[in-house]
């Protein structure tokens, strides 16, 4: 950051902290009770400082699976790519106010109690820390 407002370069985004987790359940197919991806949320909001009230968008990742499918965006399975391409997506929702979608969400489970956007892009205000 100190870098770039030296600079001069316009801010668009900022990692302020982030969290690895192996919770050695499976390698593609998560807890069904959803304690590691959980987990992992938790330490990335504590690692940047970050209270949970303060979020209002949360852009997963998952393995391009059917159990993935749920919780993942529709970028799919990139490997190393992954964690830059999902940057790209967050940032642009930041600064667009578009969510992309969660697709292959055909028949959600009733006991999906958070919106995934399934299946259409939606516009929505994602809180920005400053």
């Amino acid at each position: 950051m100190e870098s770039a407002t030296k600079r001069g370069a316009r801010i668009i985004a900022e990692y302020l902290g982030g969290a690895i987790t192996c919770d050695a359940h499976h390698m593609t197919d998560p807890r069904s009770d959803g304690f590691g991806v959980s987990s992992c949320i938790k330490k990335s909001l504590e690692d940047a400082g970050v209270s949970i009230e303060e979020v209002n968008y949360v852009n997963a990742h998952a393995t391009s699976t059917l159990a993935g499918d749920l919780a993942e965006s529709m970028i799919g399975h990139c490997l190393g790519a992954a964690g830059g391409l999902e940057a790209i997506a967050t940032i642009k929702a930041i600064t667009t106010g578009w969510l992309h979608p969660t697709i292959n969400q055909d028949n959600l489970e009733d006991d999906v109690t958070i919106d995934t956007v399934p299946n259409v892009k939606k516009k929505h205000e994602v809180n920005v820390g400053m």
